[in-house]
């Protein structure tokens, strides 16, 4: 071992990981490439990386593919660094579990800024002490250790997005959180334009866990606030 942090760049231009591989190395970090989804996921599994840099647009298996797959087992932070500038697919990667999202033509000075900030956050939070593991509420058990929601005893399969959600409104049940609030806590970010990630994280949230999704009793809405636990422990 290095001792260096290993970052996976995976892009389909070889140009790109050139010089990304040449910039990240005398930045001080190991680098490992990939040029599709397919070798994405295969390096993935061999190099254990501690970051992902992920092109949305590869052959094979796009970025949201690849987040979504890698999502299902591991926390590793990823930033998805893309060609597209739309606001749908900057929500949808974050929906996803990305942690950033920068778009093409990049600084590379801001490229850096923001793979040490999101190893920082993820070094912080490997670093805090768990606190409770299960909670139950009125029908629902969120077990935080095994990443798995029951309501009414039937198992709900969440995104790692939409679990970190429901568990942090289900760890403070008296707290109404703003849009805002819940940007800053899941994604680790105050890019406020971007709240209509919430609403799209929350609606999908409810699809999933609520007996109604229309006429929700779990994630209840605040009116001109923002959302809260909805249901009552014990």
């Amino acid at each position: 071992m290095s001792g260096k942090n290993r970052i996976l760049v995976a892009d389909d231009e070889p140009r790109i990981l050139k010089f990304l591989t040449g910039f990240l190395s005398r930045e001080g970090f190991e680098v490992v490439t990939a040029a599709d989804g397919s070798e994405v996921m295969a390096v993935f599994e061999e190099a254990n990386p501690d970051l992902i840099v992920l092109d949305i647009m590869m052959p094979h298996m796009d970025g949201f593919e690849v987040c979504r797959k890698i999502r299902e087992t591991s926390r590793v932070p990823i930033i998805i660094l893309s060609a597209k500038n739309e606001t749908l697919d900057r929500i949808m990667g974050l929906s996803l579990g990305c942690d950033d999202y920068l778009t093409k033509p990049f600084d590379s000075a801001e490229l850096l800024l923001r793979i040490k900030a999101v190893m920082r956050r993820a070094a912080d939070r490997s670093a805090m002490p768990e606190a409770k593991e299960v909670i139950r509420a009125d029908g629902i058990s969120i077990n935080r250790t095994a990443r798995t929601v029951e309501v009414e005893d039937r198992e709900t399969d969440l995104t790692l997005k939409e679990f970190e959600l429901l568990w942090l409104l289900a760890s403070h049940p008296k707290q109404v959180f703003t849009r805002e609030q819940l940007l800053y806590q899941i994604w680790d970010t105050d890019y406020t334009e971007d709240t209509g990630i919430v609403t799209t994280l929350v609606k999908r949230t409810r699809e999933k866990i609520e007996k109604d999704p229309a006429n929700p009793r779990i994630i209840k809405t605040v009116r001109g606030v923002g959302y809260k636990f909805g249901v009552a422990a014990g």
